[in-house]
């Protein structure tokens, strides 16, 4: 298990630099310049051309890179260009709000997932599976920015239980949780169902019912044993998914984050902060998906031996 996991860290190295250019060059691609965000009206060309000597922006893509790699290997992102303060600072003050939003929309996708999942492979074939696969279909299909919009709208403004936007207190929570991790919830049940009814037509599950072992046993200790298999390294992908994921409902909810720091960084055209924002959000994809493997390696064997 421990060269397994040396093997799957150690393969986030090249997967790390090639994230890293295509950030860089994706951030220099979008059109503007921040300089034109700093500069007063009637600002003179040489001013200009200082302002632009002073954060570097006059040397070649090339060595941009190396000069801004060098500072991320160090955890130093830069300084923001529009705000003057540390990028690494400006990421350490919104990322805890971000973290609470992802971290709680990656529960409710888990447990909300895999009990609807169990629920409609329990009821194959019946009027609740049937529900409950309608139910997964538009959660998989409806954008999380269009549903927080929708959940606003009835819940906040029709109904009045819930705040509108921001967050002050854990109410304030609910809808931005919901909005962010419904897709996940239904990718979750979707996998999780499809699993326990493959499983629960094998041999062994026959040979289970014939030694007498109750149906909720063979169920729970069982074939949701081995179907959570699957659903883990889909879990492990929806670690990072859901921070992503949560730029355009933290947007719409008007919430502190990554997501917010990123859109008010784009429209300054802060390169700084925009690839310090990317880059946190790429590795955490990358990161979940690492974890998902080694989570799945952990409760199948067969993994380690297949990635050798």
């Amino acid at each position: 298990m421990t060269s397994f996991v040396f093997r799957r860290l150690l393969a986030v190295v090249p997967v790390f630099f090639v994230v890293s250019v295509v950030v860089f060059l994706l951030v220099h691609m979008v059109p503007g310049n921040p300089i034109d965000n700093l500069l007063r009206a009637g600002s003179s060309p040489a001013m200009r051309a200082q302002m632009i000597t002073k954060y570097g922006l006059d040397r070649g893509l090339l060595e941009q890179y190396v000069v801004w790699m060098r500072k991320v290997l160090t955890l130093d992102f830069g300084t923001s260009i529009i705000q003057g303060r540390a990028v690494a600072a400006l990421i350490a003050q919104n990322l805890p709000d971000s973290l609470i939003l992802g971290g709680a929309a990656f529960l409710f996708s888990a447990v909300t997932g895999i009990v609807a999942g169990v629920i409609a492979a329990r009821f194959y074939g019946t009027r609740v599976d049937s529900g409950i696969t309608t139910g997964i279909l538009l959660g998989s299909t409806i954008p999380s920015f269009w549903l927080g919009l929708l959940l606003i709208l009835v819940f906040a403004v029709w109904l009045g239980w819930v705040p509108v936007s921001g967050s002050r207190g854990w109410s304030s929570l609910i809808l931005p949780v919901v909005a962010t991790g419904l897709g996940g919830v239904a990718l979750v049940a979707r996998v999780t169902k499809v699993t326990m009814i493959d499983i629960g037509r094998q041999d062994f599950v026959m040979l289970l019912r014939a030694k007498g072992l109750s149906e909720q046993s063979i169920r729970i200790r069982h074939i949701l044993r081995h179907a959570l298999i699957p659903v883990i390294a889909i879990l492990g992908l929806r670690i990072g998914w859901v921070l992503g994921g949560a730029i355009t409902v933290e947007v719409v909810f008007a919430r502190p984050g990554l997501g917010s720091l990123l859109i008010r960084a784009l429209n300054q055209r802060d390169y700084p902060v925009v690839q310090g924002c990317l880059l946190m959000l790429a590795m955490a994809v990358i990161l979940g998906t690492v974890l998902g493997d080694i989570a799945q390696a952990a409760m199948d064997p067969r993994q380690r031996e297949d990635s050798k």
